[in-house]
């Protein structure tokens, strides 16, 4: 037997068991494949590895010795190339890298994804926050959530629900501006801004009929989400920000909506992972649960 892996494979069932006919039935080979593997290693080695009567076999001291350490080498190969056991891994064990925009992985995220991570142990979550369309290969990505435009044939993409967009004020500004009817009159009001990470220039706001406002003079400009709504909160300006960001503070009445007729078409949003095959278990799990979570309606979007 010319596999020294093979050959030490035998050498632990024979090991363990009473006498090498025993050994044979439970690898289901013959006595005599086991009798063969064990004199090659004992050529091989040098060494006796048992002790042989009529009553059966023992091991020798240095057949001991040999065997606990076989074990374990056996063992670790063995663990490497069983299937079963390798999928399992790939479920429980690795990190997924997600880019994901600030509103939502501030706020849901986390909070969504922990169920995920106590169901599957070892499961490691890298959540990156941008607005941009993250470079996947380049930054690693695995899983990734974009608001608007469909990423395209590079990702496999599901669109998941619409993020709509309010413009709201505090009421104290309210009370000192007046309600604005129209967009001419809001542009004459004191306005936030969001600037655009990819260009570095500043977001329009985006109104029904596909109309554009852009923000010519702001009182207050930013590139994150969570300053505008702060700034908005504090009587600043008035701002254009996404329900997640709104819907709470409309609730409470820290702040109130304006032109709501003017409203835009909410925004689409996708949950999309990188087109590789094949596919980690560990990828595939967080996908489908964002999926389901985006779509079941109770992350607050519209």
């Amino acid at each position: 037997m010319s596999n020294r892996l093979e050959a030490l494979r035998v050498f632990c069932a024979a090991a363990d068991a009473a006498n090498f006919r025993d050994a044979a039935i439970r690898l289901s080979v013959s006595p005599q494949v086991v009798t063969r593997a064990v004199r090659e290693l004992e050529d091989e080695l040098g060494e006796p590895l048992f002790h042989r009567s009529t009553r059966g076999v023992q091991l020798t001291d240095f057949g001991r010795t040999l065997a606990e350490q076989a074990r374990g080498a056996v063992g670790g190969v063995d663990a490497l190339f069983h299937r079963s056991d390798r999928r399992a891994l790939s479920q429980h064990a690795g990190t997924v890298r997600l880019s994901v925009p600030n509103v939502l992985g501030r706020r849901f995220i986390p909070h969504a994804l922990a169920p995920v991570l106590e169901a599957h142990p070892g499961l490691v979550l890298d959540l990156r926050l941008s607005e941009q369309m993250a470079d996947a290969v380049g930054q690693h990505i695995d899983v990734g959530v974009r608001v608007g435009r469909q990423p395209d044939s590079r990702f496999v993409a599901r669109s998941v629900d619409r993020m709509a967009l309010k413009v709201v004020a505090a009421p104290a500004l309210v009370a000192r501006t007046g309600v604005p009817g129209n967009l001419d009159e809001l542009q004459r009001m004191p306005l936030t801004a969001l600037v655009d990470s990819n260009s570095g220039r500043l977001w329009s706001w985006a109104f029904s009929r596909k109309r554009q406002m852009p923000v010519a003079t702001p009182a207050f400009v930013t590139d994150d989400t969570d300053a505008e709504c702060s700034a908005v909160l504090a009587g600043i300006g008035f701002g254009q920000l996404v329900a997640p960001l709104a819907d709470p503070w409309l609730a409470s009445g820290h702040l109130v909506s304006v032109l709501d007729a003017d409203a835009p078409e909410p925004w689409p949003v996708h949950v999309w992972r990188a087109q590789r095959t094949p596919v980690p278990a560990r990828v595939r799990v967080v996908y489908d649960a964002l999926v389901r979570m985006l779509a079941s309606g109770t992350t607050p979007l519209r």
